[in-house]
């Protein structure tokens, strides 16, 4: 494992988005981080016009928070876990804990704006 990389072998605070599954989701939640997480699809249309943004935003705040994203397809269990019923959904944990939820694909700035406020 690399020097300066947590559990998952990520560089810590490199900007990257992190695919995030069953195994390694309860590890990224304990992080004393925020934790923005992006409950997407491959065949959502807005997912994937949104994908860009979310990017973006991860490297503009690179070492505050870490910005997370989990295929609902893929993982289902986690989908039905935080009782997600539509895609996108953006999720920001504090603490192991949500602390603000936001459904559907908004530009990027209104999300910044919504993270500032949440955050």
């Amino acid at each position: 494992m690399r020097q300066n990389a947590d559990a998952c072998g990520h560089d810590l605070f490199d900007g990257e988005v992190i695919n995030a599954t069953g195994e390694t989701l309860d590890k990224l939640l304990k992080d004393d981080l925020p934790v923005v997480i992006d409950f997407w699809a491959p065949w959502c249309g807005p997912c994937r016009n949104f994908a860009p943004i979310f990017e973006d935003v991860a490297q503009e705040r690179s070492g505050k928070v870490r910005f997370v994203k989990v295929n609902t397809e893929a993982e289902r269990e986690l989908s039905s876990r935080f009782g997600i019923r539509s895609i996108p959904t953006i999720m920001i944990f504090k603490n192991g804990q949500v602390v603000d939820m936001l459904n559907g694909a908004v530009p990027k700035a209104p999300f910044d704006s919504w993270l500032n406020e949440s955050l």
